[in-house]
């Protein structure tokens, strides 16, 4: 053997067991139920400087990234362009990243959201989805990996009769082979289901919420879609709508002021104790845009001037930035690694 020989052998051995070495080792464990949900809210704009569909899907794409990385619970996609300036029908058939941004943005963080092995399935071919292969993996709890066993599921049920006698229906768990449940369910149906033993037998169906409510899992984001800013607020899906509200602006108060270091779930007062919080994120030209466009909120006199007042609190999560504009699609993951404490303590 010449040295030449030794030396790439030695190498190629070295390199596979940094591999394994530095081989990402992340466990997802129950933390105990969790009630409350925290919100974000981005507007329909951050498109309107993108000029191509490969510039178009890098927003989305950043911004679903930013949701699982911190555990957003709901996404909500609000429309702040003027009214007459909206077509007043599309195809939605076409490709909609040019002309309905809204449906575009729902429509790709829908597809990233849903497990892969579910898509081909539930997302037929669309123009919206030709550059799929450029979204990133968000590798969420609820998305199956072969080596990791959680007592909760999502699956997709078949066709066919299960081979069981007492069960009704086939479901895919995106592993190796389907399981049978006693419930009947259509097919291609997306399901949460709650496994009590050690091995995926017995599973039930339960509320998709569970895995968070009563284990404290996080198992991915709800997205809602709302023609203005105020049906942020007025369309909100849980009882008693949210009862926090932060609207980020670089005219508000800095983030560290506003909510001292100290401040958390789970400090003695001053605390932000909540059940559920929405944070809301402006386009280039700010939420005030949004607020200027928006009819509800003018007739209570939310108007361009006073845009901080429909909010609990009006701040800024990067004080003296060095450019002159941050895109939203930037400015969720500043938003986010600043007011994580609020709800996390950990």
């Amino acid at each position: 053997m010449s040295y030449g020989d030794g030396f790439k052998r030695r190498k190629v051995e070295s390199a596979a067991q940094s591999a394994v070495e530095y081989k990402p080792s992340t466990r997802f464990m129950p933390l105990g139920g969790r009630s409350y949900t925290v919100s974000v809210a981005i507007p329909t704009s951050i498109l309107s400087d993108c000029s191509t569909s490969e510039q178009r899907i890098n927003a989305p794409s950043r911004i679903a990234r930013a949701l699982a990385i911190f555990s957003i619970d709901e996404v909500v996609i609000y429309d702040d362009s003027p009214v007459d300036s909206r077509p007043p029908a599309v195809d939605q058939d076409a490709y909609t990243g040019d002309v309905d941004p809204g449906h575009y943005l729902f429509h790709l963080l829908s597809y990233m959201e849903t497990p892969p092995f579910m898509r081909k399935t539930l997302f037929p071919l669309h123009p919206n989805l030709r550059l799929q292969g450029l979204l990133p993996t968000l590798e969420m709890p609820h998305h199956p990996h072969r080596d990791e066993h959680l007592p909760y599921m999502e699956g997709l049920t078949l066709p066919g009769k299960p081979d069981n006698p007492a069960h009704n229906t086939i479901v895919d768990l995106g592993l190796r082979k389907p399981v049978s449940i006693a419930a009947q369910i259509d097919p291609k149906t997306r399901v949460t289901l709650h496994f009590p033993g050690e091995s995926f037998a017995n599973g039930t169906p339960v509320d998709p919420t569970e895995p968070r409510t009563e284990a404290g899992y996080y198992w991915g984001f709800q997205i809602r879609r709302c023609s203005s800013l105020s049906g942020v607020f007025t369309e909100s899906p849980y009882d008693g709508g949210y009862d926090v509200s932060i609207g980020t602006s670089e005219r508000g108060e800095p983030a560290s002021q506003v909510f001292p270091r100290s401040t958390t779930i789970s400090s003695e007062p001053p605390a932000l104790i909540f059940n559920h919080l929405v944070i809301v994120l402006g386009g280039p030209r700010g939420i005030e845009y949004a607020a200027m466009n928006d009819s509800d909120l003018s007739g209570v006199g939310i108007k361009l001037s006073n845009t901080r007042e429909a909010f609990d609190y009006w701040v800024d999560v990067l004080p003296n930035q060095g450019n002159r504009s941050i895109r939203t699609d930037e400015a969720i993951f500043i938003a986010l690694t600043e007011l994580r404490r609020l709800w996390s303590d950990v």
